[in-house]
C-alpha cells in the first residue's frame, strides 16, 4: 500500500487542479454572461425611451403650429441613437463614448422639445402628453438603474478575470469597459421631464 501512496497523492493533487481549472472556467462564463444580461437590460431601457419618444412626437405633431425644427431634431437624434450598437462580448471605451454621445443627443433634443411645449397650453393640458412625460421620467430612472447594475457586473467580471492566478488560464477573457458619462456631464444640467405636475 505504501508504494502506491505517492501515486495516490499525485492523483489527488491532479484531480484538485482539474477541479479548480473547471471551476475557474465556469466562473468566468458566469460573470461574462452576467455582463451580457445587464447590457441587455440597458438596451431594453433605452429602447423603451425610444418607443416613448415616438409616441410623444406623434402627440406633439397634433399641435397645429408646433416648431417643425424641434420635432426634426428629436427624430434625428433618436434615429442616430438607435443606429449605434455595442457588442457586449467586446466592449471598448470607444464604443461606449460613441453610444453615450448619441444617447446624450437624444436627451438634449428631448429637453428642448419639452421646454418648447410651455408655449402650447393645449398641448400641456393633453392627458396623453402628460402621461408620456411621466413615463419618460420613470424610464430615465430605469436607465440609470440599468447602467449602474451593468457597471457592477463589469466590475465583478474584471476582478474575476484579471486577478492572479486566474488570469493565467483566462487569457481569452479581456477587460471590459465601464459605462461612463459623456464629457461635461458633471456640470449641472436641468432636464425636468415632469415639470407640469406642479401646475396641474
Amino acid at each position: 500500500m505504501r508504494k502506491f501512496l505517492p501515486w495516490i497523492v499525485v492523483g489527488v493533487v491532479l484531480l484538485a487542479v482539474v477541479l479548480w481549472f473547471v471551476s475557474v472556467k465556469n466562473g468566468a462564463i458566469s460573470v461574462d454572461q452576467a455582463v451580457k444580461k445587464e447590457w441587455g437590460n440597458v438596451e431594453t431601457s433605452y429602447q423603451r425611451r425610444n418607443d416613448l419618444i415616438g409616441n410623444l412626437v406623434n402627440t406633439v405633431k397634433g399641435a397645429a403650429d408646433f416648431e417643425k425644427s424641434t420635432l426634426e431634431s428629436v427624430i434625428s437624434a433618436r434615429a442616430k441613437a438607435t443606429s449605434i450598437t455595442v457588442d457586449p462580448t467586446n466592449i471598448t471605451p470607444e464604443q461606449f463614448e460613441q453610444f453615450s454621445k448619441a444617447q446624450s443627443g437624444v436627451s438634449s433634443a428631448l429637453s428642448r422639445l419639452l421646454v418648447s411645449v410651455e408655449k402650447y397650453p393645449e398641448l400641456k393640458a393633453n392627458e396623453n402628453f402628460r402621461m408620456l412625460q411621466n413615463e419618460l421620467t420613470s424610464t430615465e430612472n430605469q436607465i440609470l438603474t440599468a447602467r449602474t447594475r451593468f457597471n457592477e457586473a463589469v466590475e465583478k467580471y474584471n476582478n474575476y478575470v484579471l486577478k492572479m492566478p486566474r488570469n493565467f488560464i483566462l487569457s481569452e477573457y479581456k477587460e471590459k469597459a465601464l459605462f461612463k458619462s459623456v464629457a461635461g456631464a458633471e456640470k449641472p444640467v436641468e432636464v425636468n421631464f415632469d415639470f407640469n405636475n406642479d401646475k396641474k
